[in-house]
């Protein structure tokens, strides 16, 4: 995964209470907390590297005096994190999430100051190890086995530059691009590194790959009209196989990743037979379970994705690039326009039983 960091392991102790006054009946101030807050173009690698030792620690509380019979609380500690995190504890229970910019977690409470109920003693704050899971949000994420040609898909609908070869593995960390508009809409696409067969096993990247497909709003598979072999010692792969395989490994990973809305791009259409390969990949995609008897089991998932639009393109010649680019955006608005009308209905429903 070379310098992207997606998971960082952490240390986080609320402040200890301030001592309490027996004379004259003085409470300890509480110790300060420790709270994550979620912030726009903010990394895990750079959080890393401005506090390597990854450990954050709250204020202690102020102690009662006779000047201030009621002590301050300690200074809280705020954690700047990447949207998108997950926090889950050291048995891998997840325990907070942040997804919007100034969402914020209390991660460790400060502990009491001292009072009569205490005999005026301070109680330390909570201590515990937390894993920050980053899980990139995106409008879309381009999914599919190497060398498919996401990452020049990428560079052609976007502003962002990977690193594009002819070798199998050239993603070996998640990229984002935006795709920009005319009328200044915005669309974010999320390119993942390469799928092989069994990640869902946590072969390859595995899981490393397809937690990042969770928070993606629509699939956009990408798959060479040509078929795909990862090495000589795999077997080759059609079109249609390949599409099956990508599902059943989505599936198998996460069933209601197959829910998601999902396009459809059949890449490298400049090359001979393409359009022949084509014809017949359409045939078999109008009716899949027709297929499914000459093919092993092992690769058929149990539900087919439908996809709301098949695009041929072609990222060499840039043949259906602005079809594609036309048909994400129609895609994202249908589905924004579908969330707002379930939105409005649901307050609709909530004003009438009010009444």
């Amino acid at each position: 995964y070379s310098n992207f960091i997606d998971d960082l392991r952490v240390y986080v102790r609320g402040g200890t209470g301030g001592m309490g006054y027996p004379n004259l009946g003085g409470e300890g101030g509480r110790g300060g907390d420790v709270w994550f807050v979620a912030r726009e173009r903010t990394t895990l690698k750079s959080i890393r590297e401005k506090y390597p030792q990854k450990r954050f620690v709250a204020g202690t509380g102020a102690n009662s005096s006779v000047k201030a019979l009621k002590g301050e609380k300690g200074r809280d500690c705020e954690v700047h994190v990447p949207l998108g995190i997950s926090v889950l504890d050291d048995d891998g229970k997840q325990i907070g999430e942040l997804n919007a910019a100034g969402e914020r977690f209390l991660a460790a409470r400060g502990g009491l100051g001292g009072s009569l109920a205490t005999n005026f003693l301070p109680c330390k704050g909570q201590r515990r190890t937390v894993h920050l899971d980053l899980k990139l949000i995106a409008d879309v994420g381009l999914v599919g086995f190497p060398n498919a040609g996401k990452s020049s898909l990428l560079s052609k609908i976007s502003h962002a530059k990977p690193e594009i070869a002819n070798y199998a593995f050239t993603t070996i960390q998640p990229e984002l691009g935006k795709i920009m508009y005319a009328d200044y809409k915005q669309i974010s696409v999320a390119d993942l590194p390469g799928l092989i067969e069994g990640a869902h096993a946590n072969k390859g990247m595995g899981h490393k790959f397809l937690k990042h497909v969770e928070r993606t709003k629509q699939l956009l598979l990408v798959v060479d009209i040509s078929g795909f072999q990862l090495s000589i010692k795999t077997q080759f792969r059609t079109a249609f196989e390949t599409i099956l395989l990508l599902t059943k490994e989505l599936e198998l990973y996460k069933e209601e990743l197959v829910t998601k809305p999902a396009l459809l791009a059949i890449n490298k259409m400049d090359l001979p037979c393409a359009k022949d390969n084509l014809d017949k990949l359409k045939t078999q995609l109008q009716n899949p379970q027709d297929f499914f008897h000459l093919l092993e089991e092992e690769i058929i998932p149990e539900n087919t994705l439908e996809f709301r639009e098949v695009i041929p393109i072609s990222t060499y010649t840039g043949e259906g690039i602005e079809e594609l680019k036309t048909c994400l955006r129609k895609s994202i608005d249908e589905q924004a326009e579908k969330v707002n009308e379930e939105y409005r209905k649901k307050k609709l429903l909530l004003l009438q039983t009010s009444k």
